[in-house]
């Protein structure tokens, strides 16, 4: 039974991580600094601690563990990691994760190391046209990220490249992953991303209310469904391919039409009220598939539309339980 510790399995997609290597056959070692918020964690065991100490990285990772999934970081929606308000924490605290992290497998039995990066690394200046935006892995350099939640992300994929070099035992697997979506995700308090805050917003409006999304509403993205993310990430481990590759849809989408998707999917008569906000982020960001076909012969194409239903209706459900 091959034994695995999924770092970050408190936090949204580590839940559903735990849950599909269980169904593998895996045994599974949960650690995050914080239960899971919105459901019970398939895991063999879960352990409560605080990854940016080194001492408690080297107890959870032990020499029996053959690979060990690194999600955790300091993170959010764009209202945390745009602002600019949160940029020491999130580069401090991540940092010192990813430290601690490579440093212990180098030193254990561990075979493989996944890390999740994000496509917050790639340039802004290839993203001002939310029509034509380039995001294919070979344009990250030169290197203009457009947050320094990118830029910490960056330097960590770096950083599993070079102790991959030193150590050519301690095998990895870098994926950047296009805003990730679905049920058991944050919705409140600041760190949810676009699509649980849109779900929300809409979920708690009354008739004829107005919705405010943030910038001008053309800014574009594309949204990729957490079951095809938990896919993508089995698929790369069970690879001999390295990475960086992208994890996301090529689904893209305006941040106006999206709101109106879920507007329509509640069957509410509301409105869209485009504010100013400093944190908008990139003017258009898209998965670019390419490379992900060509490695994995696989891509994800799960519709946008049917994933959000999901997710709306799953919102819904937890604000009548409040």
């Amino acid at each position: 039974m091959k034994k695995i510790v999924i770092l970050g399995a408190g936090g949204f997609i580590g839940g559903h991580l735990a849950t599909k290597l269980k169904s593998m056959g895996c045994w599974v070692r949960g650690v995050d600094i914080k239960w899971h918020e919105f459901k019970t964690l398939d895991a063999d065991e879960f352990i409560i601690g605080d990854l940016r100490n080194f001492d408690y990285v080297n107890l959870v990772i032990d020499d029996t563990i053959d690979e060990v999934y690194q999600l955790a970081a300091d993170m959010g929606g764009s209202t945390y990691i745009n602002t600019g308000d949160h940029d020491s924490d999130v580069m401090h605290n991540s940092c010192l994760i990813n430290l601690n992290v490579l440093k212990v497998c180098s030193m254990k039995n561990v075979k493989k190391v996944f890390y999740s990066s994000s496509a917050c690394v790639y340039p802004e200046y290839n993203q001002l046209d939310p029509d034509n935006p380039k995001c294919t892995e070979d344009s990250t350099y030169p290197a203009e990220p457009d947050s320094e939640y990118g830029w910490e992300k960056l330097f960590s994929e770096r950083l599993y490249f070079v102790f991959n070099k030193d150590f050519p035992k301690l095998d990895i697997r870098v994926a950047r992953f296009h805003n990730i979506y679905g049920p058991y995700g944050t919705y409140d308090g600041g760190k949810e991303k676009a699509p649980a805050a849109i779900c929300r917003k809409v979920a708690k409006a009354k008739e004829c209310d107005v919705i405010q999304v943030y910038g001008d509403g053309l800014q574009t993205r594309s949204f990729l469904y957490i079951d095809e993310c938990i896919e993508g990430i089995v698929r790369l481990m069970e690879s001999d391919f390295k990475g960086p590759v992208n994890i996301g849809s090529d689904e893209m989408i305006s941040i106006n039409d999206f709101t109106k998707m879920i507007i329509g999917l509640s069957g509410k008569n509301l409105s869209i009220k485009n504010i100013s906000f400093h944190g908008v982020g990139v003017r258009g960001r898209n998965s670019d598939n390419s490379l992900i076909r060509n490695k994995l012969n696989w891509a994800p194409d799960y519709p946008l539309v049917k994933g959000i239903k999901l997710t709306y209706n799953w919102i819904c459900s937890e604000l009548e339980l409040e």
